[in-house]
């Protein structure tokens, strides 16, 4: 790994504006999946039992070092340039020293692609470049073009979608066998406000060993007091990053939530970034006021899935729904909002009661959360809106949605007026259900279920005088309008009439 001295130039901006955009991206590829190690925080993960250790074999006095800036230094840029190109991108093949280790290509690498240290480096001389087209990320170490090909020490090529690590014990254009621009600061993401992944940085000594997600070693010590690539370590919770610039800040919050993974061979705590003339070096020469007393390995196997992908457990990850609970009548819509916390994507995917995107039974939801009701209410009762996060998917949250049926409505009874004579009502409406009951004037009818638009109800051999309501009461409890009915007596009232028993 080649030091480089921080040189202080001018400064260029002055402080990074806030935003949020905690996904790592690449035009439309997202750095790895939102649930790799690299993306994942560790702010919560307890500390190694090496921690001490490791910090006082590299160096706990030893000041940080932002390993990147603006400008150049002896002719070359400061930190690991790298290309974007499109999928049309010429790919060339390339000659390895240490092919057997190496993905064969051909690299989509243009000749004239930024190195390293400039063209004449004799350090490490990575040249990277990303597809933004296909989302592929090629990457060589040791890099010296050729006339229509490439000379390298080694190479790797990823795609960015998977969470596929590198073969055990392969290297790749990095000592650890990690790739190389996911764990660089780029100005962009201070700019926007966040860096949402690990960082990469170096060490000077590391012992004959690789720890998750590292898949390579280059080193013979077997001192256990040494670190083993791959070693997770982050920003103390605890220090105080206030008294520093905007854009120091956002760094220093990353160091704390995402932290930093060891990578390679090099200076005590040099942390890796890509070059940029809008650095300012100034800013970011005050990171020297860190030091490794400062940071502490991190114990980060509870985040492993499978030994050999780089997909991470997302830890203290939690999904709200809001609102938690909801009425919706059948037909009509709600509007449910996810809230992720403690995952680097907050995206979610839409459910109802365990089924993608619902059934025509119990209700619709789409990828906006907006759910659709049933035209009738389930039988089964209330059902679950369910958000599940896309980084954690074992983690979801859900609403409880009541489903109510449209309350009945009377449009006419027949016979109108109502007289001694009638015996039985016919009500015409919408929505009835089936176990529906008639009043009439209050009094409940002996009523018979036609359809959902037609009820017939049992006249009392006396029915009330004068004019009288009619109201239909569904099963769940809803009530119709009143209509109103006029009721006749046709005759003279037979209880007034009644013969009297002789004394």
């Amino acid at each position: 790994m080649r030091v480089w001295p921080l040189v202080l130039l001018c400064a260029l901006e002055n402080a990074a504006p806030l935003a949020v955009s905690a996904q790592p991206l690449i035009g439309k590829c997202s750095v790895l999946p939102a649930n790799n190690v690299w993306n994942t925080p560790v702010d919560t993960l307890p500390v190694s039992p090496n921690s001490a250790t490791y910090v006082n074999t590299i160096g706990a006095s030893a000041p940080a070092h932002a390993d990147f800036g603006s400008g150049l230094w002896d002719g070359g840029p400061i930190g690991i340039p790298w290309i974007q190109v499109a999928g049309t991108q010429t790919k060339y093949p390339v000659t390895f020293d240490y092919a057997d280790e190496s993905d064969p290509g051909p690299y989509a690498v243009p000749l004239t692609a930024p190195i390293e240290g400039g063209s004449a480096s004799t350090g490490d001389r990575h040249a990277i470049a990303v597809d933004a087209d296909n989302c592929i990320l090629y990457e060589l170490y040791s890099a010296f073009p050729q006339t229509a090909s490439w000379q390298a020490g080694s190479g790797a090529i990823y795609n960015l979608k998977s969470n596929a690590l590198r073969p055990a014990t392969w290297t790749s254009a990095d000592a650890a066998g990690l790739p190389i621009l996911p764990g660089l600061a780029r100005y962009e993401e201070v700019a926007a406000g966040e860096i949402g992944h690990a960082l990469r940085f170096t060490v000077p000594k590391t012992v004959k060993a690789y720890i998750w997600p590292a898949r390579h070693y280059a080193s013979s010590l077997t001192d256990a007091k040494y670190p083993p690539m791959g070693q997770r370590f982050r920003l103390k919770a605890g220090f105080d990053i206030t008294p520093y610039p905007a854009d120091v800040q956002v760094i220093l919050r990353a160091l704390k939530k995402y932290g930093m993974i060891l990578a390679d061979n090099g200076s005590a705590w040099y942390i890796s970034g890509a070059p940029d003339d809008r650095w300012n070096n100034d800013h970011l020469a005050l990171m020297r006021n860190l030091t490794g007393a400062n940071f502490e390995a991190v114990d980060e196997s509870t985040l492993m899935v499978d030994p050999n992908s780089g997909e991470a457990r997302q830890t203290g990850v939690t999904v709200t729904v809001t609102p938690a609970s909801a009425t919706v009548t059948a037909g009509a819509t709600q509007q449910f909002t996810a809230t992720v916390q403690n995952a680097a994507d907050g995206s979610v995917t839409w459910g109802v009661n365990g089924v993608t995107g619902g059934t025509s039974l119990t209700g619709t939801i789409d990828a906006n959360g907006l759910f659709t009701a049933p035209a009738v209410a389930p039988a089964s009762g209330p059902v679950a809106a369910e958000a599940t996060s896309i980084a954690a998917p074992t983690v979801s949250g859900s609403a409880k949605v009541t489903i109510a049926n449209p309350p009945p409505a009377i449009s006419a009874v027949t016979p109108n007026p109502v007289t001694a004579a009638t015996v039985t009502l016919t009500v015409t409406g919408s929505h009835f259900e089936s176990g529906a009951v008639a009043r009439l004037g209050g009094t409940a009818l002996d009523t018979m279920f036609v359809s959902a638009s037609e009820l017939q109800a049992a006249v009392p051999a006396d029915p009330p005088a004068a004019a009288a309501m009619v109201t239909i009461a569904n099963p769940d409890g809803q009530v119709s309008n009143a209509f109103s009915v006029t009721v006749a007596r046709s005759g003279p009232d037979p209880l007034r009439f009644r013969r009297r028993r002789p004394l």
